[in-house]
């Protein structure tokens, strides 16, 4: 058929090399290849992202102003594009009252039901929404918790006003948004501008933060407009409607102290709402419950009233624990759910959609999931795939690939040598094609059969927490620990518990290595001094021309490479300098090179390649430890925010690889997630060298490879939730496998058979 398969002509997107492709339309396509090889500029990068531009070039100019800008993509030609939907795995932040109910749309129709069935009856379903007036607690405004401005973080009284007094996000002397927030209190006439705050007349420090009577005690006038700091920070951040950005989130950490509500006790309803009953629970009940048990609770409220509602949501519950989410409760805020969590919940979006001919396309669905779990998550894009949608997955998982229509691999290696297609075809065909994954497709877990022997152990007694009851359990040293079971098992609760009886482990975990926009690979490892020193040297001028945060810097961006336009209540927005075109250095440094590299040159170059480049000692060790965690394919100059959660983890533990010392306990959550198959061998070999030194090292982990290579295995469940949190076993992979209990040793023998 004519519009058959999407076409792709000349994709140059970052490392593309001029790629042709074409793509079934109506199937399953798996994009495959070692990391960084291409798959996410190709899926995410050119193809949604230009069926996204073209959909949105459909709506009038007012609603294209709202909406998200997406610059057209490197390519010559694409051809017979749907409709897309992206599943990533950005994390569900949402802001303070979103939770998976709301986020669901269950709690909807559970509000509904209460309207309908509840007793005593109290009429509109908006009086059990704890996001509306009606409903909410009065005490925390239905957050479930009383969140203050902690103003002692609001200022450093030892600063004046000028000198950056102010610590709230968006308050300096610079210049565009930072200064227009800062010139509301210079300009006002109220405050001396270069005296320090510590020497303020109270009313003074008192108008600053809470305004009101304090200022008009000052005896001048007081702006129309003024706004106090805590009436602007609750404006901003408390009050902000829809979604909160990761920035705004982190500033209310920061900013702010909470407790539970002690009107509400944490359920975020007034005392009418939370008296309501049907079938003897409360609202709050239910929301607590685990979802799977909760479906069948509501799936047994019977009456003509409410049949459509206990229909409707019943689906939505079955549709949440088909996906594996059946431990979760429906009061569980969305900003404490992982990423792959978070993938899932995005999911079921779509599992009871009429619509067809549409472009999905998912980001390593498989994160996150026990072997179990993989085949609800099979299910699901088959589904999708036979209402005649196109299901585009980026996967590392080889048990997902399989069920693929048609694959795509990409390669051969990362960075500058990927970008090209090396394999395209269906997947019997995968197993046979020399490439890194083709060699992995099939391939055997060894199981680990001599298992080094413990030098002692390091004991957790009575762990309580979640799903946890007195958990004892004996963590061996001086070994490779994996630590299993299903998602929402307890693993997770029992390393924290680990953590707290031993504070002194060493956490290799996958949240974010910093906050500030302007880290880079290179200044997290250290290595920005030699680089400056090396062009510092071969010019004879100051190595401070080559940093991008001191005298070298663009004098637009100011060395970041990118304008960020604060938005206030809005997200913000980034574009890329207009001045320096992203390289962050002004055009005399950049006349400055070395080998006929500038600076930015330097940065621009991967791990890899640098490692064939740059002859300078000092680089090596480091540049060799990231290499060895599967990091090579990463520019020197990338900016930290730009990592993943997996990329972030092998940061942090190429940084571990780097220090002596003392032999000590390494926890990791995780390590193999974004890891090529031909990757995890790299990994489980520094695992051994770091055992192999002394160290311990325990992983919580669902790889079966890694789990077939421990040492000893600690297996939790046997389910989810409360039908979770029991050592099931403790031994080694060889016993595991004998282990009739266990859901991990049922599909380790499988991998093993396979």
């Amino acid at each position: 058929m004519q519009h058959a398969r999407i076409r792709l002509v000349g994709a140059r997107q970052h490392n593309l090399k001029n790629l042709d492709l074409t793509i079934p339309r109506r199937a399953i396509t798996a994009f495959t290849g070692v990391s960084g090889s291409g798959k996410t500029s190709l899926v995410f990068d050119t193809i949604a992202a230009e069926a996204q531009r073209q959909l949105n070039e459909t709506f009038p100019a007012f609603v294209r102003h709202r909406l998200p800008s997406y610059g057209r993509p490197e390519v010559d030609l694409v051809e017979n594009l749907s409709p897309v939907v992206v599943v990533d795995q950005r994390r569900l932040g949402g802001n303070v009252r979103s939770t998976v109910g709301t986020i669901t749309d269950s709690y909807t129709l559970l509000r509904l039901l209460f309207s309908r069935a509840g007793e005593p009856r109290v009429g509109e379903s908006t009086l059990f929404s704890f996001n509306e007036p009606a409903g909410m607690c009065p005490r925390c405004s239905g957050l479930g918790r009383v969140v203050t401005a902690d103003t002692s973080r609001f200022v450093d009284l030892d600063r004046s006003l000028e000198g950056g007094a102010i610590q709230l996000p968006g308050f300096g002397a610079g210049r565009g948004r930072e200064k227009y927030w800062y010139r509301q209190y210079a300009d006002s006439g109220l405050f001396p501008l270069s005296t320090p705050l510590r020497e303020w007349s109270p009313d003074q420090l008192e108008a600053l933060l809470h305004g009101g009577e304090a200022a008009d005690r000052l005896g001048k006038p007081v702006p129309k407009d003024y706004e106090s700091l805590v009436e602007h920070f609750t404006r901003i951040y408390l009050h902000a409607e829809g979604e909160v950005s990761a920035r705004k989130q982190a500033a209310v950490e920061a900013f702010t102290r909470s407790a539970v509500c002690p009107e509400c006790h944490g359920e975020r309803l007034n005392e009418v709402a939370r008296s309501v009953r049907v079938a003897g629970r409360t609202i709050s009940e239910y929301t607590a419950m685990e979802i799977g048990d909760l479906v069948d609770v509501v799936r047994a409220i019977a009456g003509p009233a409410t049949a459509p509602v206990v229909e409707s949501l019943v689906e939505r519950l079955e549709a949440l624990t088909g996906i594996g989410l059946g431990y979760l409760n429906l009061a569980r805020p969305t900003g404490t759910l992982s990423g792959g969590e978070s993938q899932r919940i995005k999911m079921v979006r779509h599992l009871t959609s009429s619509l067809t001919e549409m472009l999905y396309v998912f980001d390593e669905p498989s994160v996150g999931l026990h072997a179990r779990d993989l085949d609800q998550l099979t299910q699901f894009l088959r589904r999708l795939r036979d209402k005649g949608n196109t299901v585009l997955v980026v996967e590392h998982d080889l048990d997902v690939v399989a069920i693929a229509d048609h694959v795509v691999d990409l390669g051969p290696g990362a960075g500058a040598a990927g970008g090209e297609v090396v394999y395209e075809g269906p997947v019997p065909g995968l197993g046979r094609a020399c490439t890194p994954t083709g060699r992995a497709f099939g391939r055997r877990p060894a199981l680990r059969t001599a298992s080094r022997r413990p030098t002692g152990s390091v004991p957790v007694r009575g762990a309580t927490r979640h799903n946890l009851r007195g958990v004892d359990v004996d963590v061996p040293t001086g070994v490779l620990t994996a630590v299993t079971g299903v998602a929402g098992s307890g693993k997770s609760s029992l390393i924290g518990v680990l953590l707290e009886q031993h504070p002194g482990c060493v956490v290799v975990d996958q949240s974010a290595v910093s906050a500030n926009r302007r880290s880079s690979l290179v200044t997290y490892c250290g290595l920005a001094g030699a680089l400056r020193g090396m062009f510092a040297e071969a010019h004879g001028v100051s190595s401070s021309l080559f940093s991008p945060n001191s005298a070298g810097a663009c004098g637009e961006c100011r060395g970041l490479g990118v304008v960020f336009t604060d938005l206030a209540f809005l997200e913000g927005v980034t574009s890329v300098c207009g001045t320096c075109r992203g390289r962050r250095f002004t055009e005399e440094v950049l006349k400055y090179t070395v080998d006929g590299m500038s600076i930015a040159d330097v940065l621009d170059l991967t791990v890899d390649r640098a490692r064939l480049l740059l002859d300078l000692e000092p680089l090596k060790p480091t540049l060799a430890a990231l290499a060895d965690v599967g990091l090579g394919y990463l520019a020197l100059g990338q900016p930290l925010s730009t990592l993943s959660g997996g990329e972030c983890q092998r940061l942090k533990l190429a940084a571990e690889l780097r220090r002596d010392g003392l032999p000590g306990l390494y926890v990791l959550d995780e390590p193999t997630t974004g890891l090529h198959p031909s990757d995890v061998g790299r990994l489980l070999a520094i695992f051994d060298r770091l055992v192999d030194a002394g160290n311990t090292v325990v992983v919580v982990e669902h790889n079966l490879e890694l789990v077939a290579h421990a040492d000893w295995v600690i297996d939790l469940g046997p389910g989810a939730g409360h039908h979770g949190g029991r050592v099931l076993f403790a031994g080694t992979p060889a016993q595991l496998c004998d282990d009739p209990r266990s859901v991990t040793a049922e599909y380790l023998r499988r991998a093993l058979r396979r």
